[in-house]
């Protein structure tokens, strides 16, 4: 009996009909004489695969991340073309074929890929499949590519929207790739997930301004999935375990770049006078923006404890932010309009240091720092906010655009105020 690993006799080709070698005219084994055996496969073990361990449920996971990230890119593509599709095709088909101006869209080429997506739409009527009554129409049911094939096919209408027709197919082509591996559920290599999120932005500004909803991207790109998720974060975009990881992101000229108003607090507020030379400095004052710098004192008592935190000699600290002082009123002499650049310091212990690049209107951005007790600024956690939509609420001690506060400014409400309330004791450096 195999199945409890016993071995069954074989037969031998040999020995007479109906007998085995070593067996006796009478059916006896012959002493001496071992029967031959032919041992036999043991039972396969079933479900030893079944159980993951930390490192394959970690594999999942970030296979489940990347492609949820690309779904996110491709879901907005497909809707923005789908608009595009529809917007220049409907107008001369439906008129003529009402319903069925899809089909008559794609024409003779296009009959095989077209009649298959009716069908998909009949079954999914059937089944219960459309939860959305606008989606219950044949352009809802085309993918990507043959979406792209309506484009193409009908280029001579589109042409005097878009003019980049290459470059359109290109990036659509290029889409493809990831579109493949995620409707299959394979591997997205963070390689391709990349180049898929910069081509999906791409295509999105090629089809028309993706990013008029956050006027900030133009500084700061906005994340497919900021604007998914970003309620559950408040207004925070970004976080960076220390400010060299924040600057490869985020450079102080893409920060500061273009700017027309910036307020600024902290102890040397080195990411501004460190990292932006002073003759950019001057340009962007000269065109318009305005600064309001708040340094720590460094003569006061604060510095000095910052030095014994940090394990500084005495007066390093307070040498440094002097220095920066000193270089932001040599920008400020150079300035034919010398309130273009505000400076004042304050003696008390800043919490944190903050960076507000044009808060007084949609276009806000703000890099956040909390300062640590054994850790230099450069090393400290960095948040970055946006803020944006707030309406305007101008301050009695402020003469120019500023103070805005909103229930729903979130996080760059909160260190806006602060910022008013420690730049209203401060005192003005001449």
């Amino acid at each position: 009996m195999s199945s409890g690993g016993l071995q069954l006799p074989s037969g031998d080709s040999g020995a007479p009909e109906g007998r085995g070698a070593g067996d006796t005219a009478d059916g006896s084994v012959a002493a001496g004489t071992q029967p031959e055996t032919v041992p036999l496969a043991r039972p396969m073990d079933i479900g030893v695969d079944l159980d993951w361990d930390a490192a394959s449920w970690a594999e999942v996971r970030l296979r489940a991340e990347r492609a949820g990230r690309a779904y996110i890119w491709l879901n907005l593509v497909e809707q923005r073309l789908r608009a595009v599709v529809a917007g220049v095709l409907r107008p001369i088909y439906e008129p003529v074929h009402g319903e069925e101006w899809v089909v008559a869209a794609a024409g003779p080429t296009g009959q095989e890929w077209v009649q298959r997506a009716v069908a998909v739409r009949e079954v999914s009527r059937r089944k219960g499949y459309v939860l959305d009554p606008a989606d219950d129409n044949l352009l809802s049911f085309l993918t990507l590519p043959q979406l792209r094939e309506l484009m193409v096919q009908h280029w001579p209408c589109y042409e005097q929207y878009f003019d980049q027709r290459r470059e359109l197919e290109l990036a659509l082509d290029e889409l493809e790739v990831a579109r493949s591996a995620v409707s299959r559920n394979r591997a997205l290599p963070a390689t391709v997930l990349a180049q898929a999120e910069r081509t999906s932005a791409r295509l999105l500004e090629l089809l028309g301004p993706a990013d008029s909803f956050a006027p900030s991207a133009g500084r700061l790109p906005v994340d497919a999935m900021e604007q998914l998720v970003g309620e559950r974060f408040s207004d925070v975009v970004g976080v960076h375990r220390d400010r060299v990881r924040l600057q490869r992101q985020l450079p102080a000229e893409d920060l500061f770049g273009g700017a027309h108003r910036i307020d600024a607090m902290g102890i040397g507020l080195n990411l501004l006078v460190q990292n932006y030379s002073g003759r950019r400095l001057v340009r962007l004052a000269e065109s318009g923006c305005r600064m309001r710098l708040l340094f720590l004192n460094p003569a006061s008592s604060a510095v000095r404890r910052r030095e014994r935190e940090l394990g500084l000699k005495r007066g390093e600290l307070s040498r440094a932010v002097e220095m920066n002082i000193l270089h932001m009123r040599r920008v400020r002499s150079r300035v034919r309009d010398s309130g273009a650049v505000d400076i004042q310091v304050s003696d008390e212990t800043p919490r944190f240091t903050a960076y507000m690049v044009d808060g007084d209107g949609p276009d806000g951005l703000a890099v956040v720092q909390s300062y640590l007790r054994r850790s230099r600024g450069m090393e400290a956690p960095v948040l970055v906010l946006r803020g944006g939509g707030r309406a305007p609420l101008r301050h009695d001690s402020d003469t120019r655009p500023g103070g805005y506060r909103s229930e729903d400014d979130g996080l760059f409400g909160t260190y806006w105020d602060e910022f008013e309330a420690a730049w209203k004791d401060a005192r003005s450096v001449s």
